[in-house]
C-alpha cells in the first residue's frame, strides 16, 4: 500500500507561483509513474502532469509551458513547479501513484492506483 501526501498549496495572485509537494510511503517509488491532477469547482477531475519511471514527462496543453513536475527518487518526493498561475488554475490538487512497476504513462484518473488526499490552490485576478 503507497500512502501519498501533497503540500504546498494555497492563495495566490494571478501571475503568482507555487510549488507542490506529494510525498509518498514505500521503498519502490522511483520505479512507479506518478502524475498530476486538479479539480475545479463543479467540473471534473483533470489531468495536469505525469512524469514516468524514467523521468519522461507529460503535460496538458492548459499547463504546457507554465509548470514543471519532476520527481527526487532519494526523497521519495515528487513535484509541481506551478508559474504564471491563472484564476482558472484554482482547484484541488491531487498526487497519484500508478501501481505498475516501470509502467507506461498514464493520464487517465481511472489508471491511477494510489491518491492522496489533496491540496487547495486558489488564484486570486
Amino acid at each position: 500500500q503507497v500512502q501519498l501526501v501533497e503540500s504546498g498549496g494555497g492563495l495566490v495572485q494571478a501571475g503568482g507561483s507555487l510549488r507542490l509537494s506529494c510525498t509518498a510511503s514505500g521503498d519502490t517509488f522511483s520505479a512507479h509513474g506518478m502524475d498530476w491532477f486538479r479539480q475545479g469547482p463543479g467540473k471534473e477531475r483533470e489531468f495536469v502532469a505525469a512524469i514516468d519511471w524514467s523521468g519522461s514527462t507529460f503535460y496538458a496543453h492548459s499547463v504546457q509551458g507554465r509548470f514543471t513536475i519532476s520527481r527526487d527518487n532519494a526523497k521519495n518526493t515528487l513535484y509541481l513547479q506551478m508559474n504564471s498561475l491563472q484564476p482558472e488554475d484554482t482547484a484541488v490538487y491531487y498526487c497519484a501513484a500508478d501501481g505498475r512497476i516501470r509502467g507506461p504513462p498514464n493520464i487517465r484518473p481511472e489508471g491511477m492506483d494510489y491518491w492522496g488526499k489533496g491540496t487547495l490552490v486558489t488564484v486570486s485576478s
